[in-house]
């Protein structure tokens, strides 16, 4: 029985991933991540590092990142609590969708995740107190091959849902477009 729901978006590669759940008067059971069934998450299906963020502050913005190939990763990214609207952009320079963003909701009651393959930048904005994110990576992090967008850059037009309450100076002060 699949235990996973496959969204597509508007952007090729770029997958929601809607956890089902079993549950009764204790709460409930849902399989957080399976090689098998989510077999193309990453060249072999493995992980290769889990990264874990607590963002106190609702309406702060964290992203866009990305890694550059040949260490350009997929990431498997969830909320364990609160709720995030979460973004990738196209940055794939021969993709029909370059630059184009996607954002969804993820949040600790929708069970829902987003599966980033490599060839997007990603980040989020928190939409309340309190959020933590679980990432998967199938690459472990270089740090030579890290690189962002300026997460409120006008090219780029990502609509986010709240006034922007706090960003690091990292992320403002990477250049626009």
């Amino acid at each position: 029985m699949p235990r996973f729901n496959r969204l597509p978006t508007p952007l090729a590669g770029l997958v929601v991933i809607e956890r089902k759940r079993a549950g009764d008067e204790r709460g409930f059971f849902s399989r957080f991540f399976c090689r098998d069934e989510l077999r193309d998450f990453g060249g072999d299906g493995s992980i290769a590092q889990i990264n874990h963020t607590l963002t106190r502050i609702k309406g702060a913005i964290r992203g866009m990142h990305f890694q550059r190939p040949p260490h350009d990763e997929t990431k498997f990214v969830s909320c364990l609590s609160g709720a995030v609207f979460d973004v990738a952009v196209d940055i794939r320079p021969d993709s029909p969708t370059y630059l184009q963003w996607h954002g969804e909701i993820l949040s600790a009651e929708n069970a829902r995740s987003m599966m980033i393959p490599g060839g997007f930048a990603h980040g989020f904005q928190t939409l309340a107190e309190e959020c933590e994110l679980i990432y998967l990576h199938d690459k472990p992090y270089a740090p030579g091959a890290e690189g962002g967008l300026n997460p409120l850059d006008p090219r780029l037009g990502i609509k986010w849902p709240l006034e922007v309450t706090q960003m690091s100076e990292r992320d403002r002060a990477f250049g626009l477009l």
